[in-house]
């Protein structure tokens, strides 16, 4: 057989640190919260469901991920708060269906696998597990340098919930025009519309770089007690498309919403606006505008429903109602 003249090679040379992505494991094992099960390390996770409380129970899932808002935690080096939003948006997607989350998990790819900042990232993950009283069921790590430059890395978020058939959101066959339409103030920009908010804030404003980093707002705690009621018709987590966009898919299609839009809007949305010279059309298409969560109610609910929100600790504004579309 003819010598070859090539050295050998090892996984490592090519990039791929296997004993570094153990270590990781090992750290997120290290992680004491109610949110990490045993099993962490598996091939797959899970735990023991209980339906007894339940006449039709039906699972609910969904994934999403964090975005351009990756580009701020690299810019301020900053990056302990970006898994709380990755749970974020996928948990506050589940409980506008009326299911409350039961596991999570995370998928981070990397050019290099970097312990500090991807520790710093699994205990945003970790926070963000524990807000909104679920499960850290299990994950993936994957180290690719030639697909991710060295300091490059992406995360994606999968969450599953549990609603009862009959208490699934929206009900658009009791909702009416002259229903109330309500709001959950929101932490700021959450995690939608950095790629035009990145473009129109100076490099050199350090304060707004700093509110854009807020983590999404998790709504798990507020929405659980105001699903109790019944009351609840519909909801709609703010998203891309801005409030309007977002509260049309849970309304059926001879209503639209008809909002006030004179709410208190949170600082970072004028400096946006006022930095990118942004229309008004522009920025309610794009950003939640200080309200991360909207309710569609009956109008004489009103009251009780702000009631119950007072007694849990936050509060409900009125944003608008419901009309003929």
């Amino acid at each position: 057989m003819a010598e070859s003249n090539h050295s050998s090679i090892t996984y490592r040379d090519a990039g791929v640190d296997i004993e570094a992505g153990d270590r990781f494991v090992d750290f997120i094992k290290s992680i004491k919260s109610k949110s990490i099960p045993g099993n962490i390390g598996g091939f797959s996770g899970g735990f023991e469901l209980d339906v007894s409380k339940y006449k039709h129970p039906v699972l609910l899932s969904c994934t999403d991920g964090v975005g351009t808002k990756l580009l701020v935690a690299q810019k301020l080096e900053k990056f302990d708060t970006v898994g709380i939003d990755l749970v974020a948006m996928s948990v506050n997607d589940l409980v506008v269906a009326g299911a409350m989350p039961i596991q999570f998990l995370d998928y981070i790819a990397c050019g290099k696998l970097k312990p500090e900042l991807l520790q710093q990232v699994m205990k945003g993950i970790v926070a963000g597990c524990e807000q909104a009283d679920c499960i850290l069921a299990g994950g993936e790590t994957a180290e690719m340098p030639d697909l991710y430059k060295a300091d490059d890395f992406d995360l994606a978020g999968f969450a599953v919930g549990i609603v009862e058939k009959e208490k699934m959101l929206p009900k658009k066959d009791a909702m009416k025009a002259g229903d109330i339409i309500l709001g959950i103030p929101s932490a700021g920009i959450h995690s939608n519309g950095l790629s035009l908010a990145r473009k129109a804030i100076a490099e050199s404003d350090t304060n707004a770089w700093n509110l854009l980093l807020e983590p999404t707002k998790i709504y798990v705690q507020e929405m659980k007690p105001l699903l109790e009621t019944g009351l609840i018709l519909g909801a709609a987590h703010i998203t891309g498309g801005g409030l309007v966009g977002n509260i049309v898919r849970s309304l059926p299609s001879f209503l639209k919403p008809r909002l006030s839009w004179d709410w208190q809007v949170p600082e970072i949305f004028s400096i946006i606006q006022k930095s990118g010279n942004i229309t008004d059309h522009e920025m309610r298409k794009v950003f939640n505008m200080g309200i991360g969560m909207a309710l569609i109610a009956a109008a004489e609910n009103e009251k009780q429903l702000k009631n119950i929100a007072v007694q849990s600790g936050f509060g409900l504004v009125k944003i608008g109602d419901c009309v003929d579309g």
